[in-house]
């Protein structure tokens, strides 16, 4: 993986962001109460909070998979919260990387089928991608599980194809919800650990929800949302030893 091209001072950038749901006609639900921060490039950020409190809305809104009610949202300089369905859609693909709790993989596809599918969503062809998704999928240790099936991996092997294709298209941000939440600690650690060496040797920025304290500490920043807010802004103080050297090395080409 290269490192990424920037446009703006900041990966994000939010504005007095605002998200109300309607319950009914006569009731609503303000989850985000006027959200305004700045994350610069490079940046690992955990989010943390009470159950309610925010975090996973916010999460979304940062990746346009949620529109805010006010405020607004720039990525990269871009002002995401302008787009349309169509350009959203692509903004995502071409400039954000998802992981979250539950993998998401596609059952029917293997391993490098499903860290494959973003990049042939935007039109590349499978024979131009397998050099790059067996390289992603080698340096995360699954090398000998590329056509394996997720029933086939295990919980870590099923999260490390997510974090593979999460960088398929080279993403300048990686949004993150709880994705150690569902692995044994030494597994957790070594994700935790990848997604530090991206943001310091690649310039990656990671936004991490995480109900885990000892997860946050490993990243730069840690916010503490409450009842829609931002409670508190602390640094973080890492207690993971330096990560595995061989782990995302950056692709050769072929």
């Amino acid at each position: 993986m290269t490192t990424i091209t920037t446009n703006s001072q900041f990966a994000i950038e939010l504005k007095n962001i605002v998200k109300t749901y309607e319950k009914s006609q006569t009731e609503s639900l303000e989850v985000l109460k006027g959200i305004s921060l700045k994350i610069p490039h490079g940046q690992f950020t955990s989010l943390m909070g009470p159950s309610g409190s925010g975090k996973s809305t916010l999460l979304q809104v940062m990746g346009a998979l949620d529109v805010p009610t006010n405020g607004e949202v720039i990525v990269n300089g871009s002002p995401i919260h302008k787009m349309d369905d169509q350009s959203l859609t692509l903004f995502r693909r071409r400039h954000l990387g998802f992981i979250f709790q539950f993998f998401n993989l596609l059952p029917t596809l293997t391993a490098q089928e499903n860290v494959a599918l973003p990049a042939l969503l935007d039109g590349k062809s499978f024979h131009e991608l397998k050099n790059k998704v067996k390289d992603l999928l080698s340096q995360l240790g699954l090398g000998d599980r590329l056509n394996h099936f997720p029933h086939q991996l295990s919980g870590g092997e099923m999260q490390r194809v997510a974090i593979a294709r999460s960088l398929i298209n080279q993403p300048l941000v990686i949004l993150a919800d709880e994705p150690t939440g569902n692995l044994d600690s030494k597994t957790g650690n070594e994700v935790l650990a990848m997604f530090r060496k991206l943001t310091k040797e690649n310039n990656v920025t990671v936004v991490m929800v995480t109900h885990d304290l000892n997860a946050a500490n490993v990243g730069d920043k840690i916010l503490r949302l409450r009842d829609g807010l931002i409670d508190a802004e602390t640094l973080a103080s890492s207690s993971l030893t330096t990560p595995n050297k061989n782990i995302l090395q950056t692709p050769q080409s072929h």
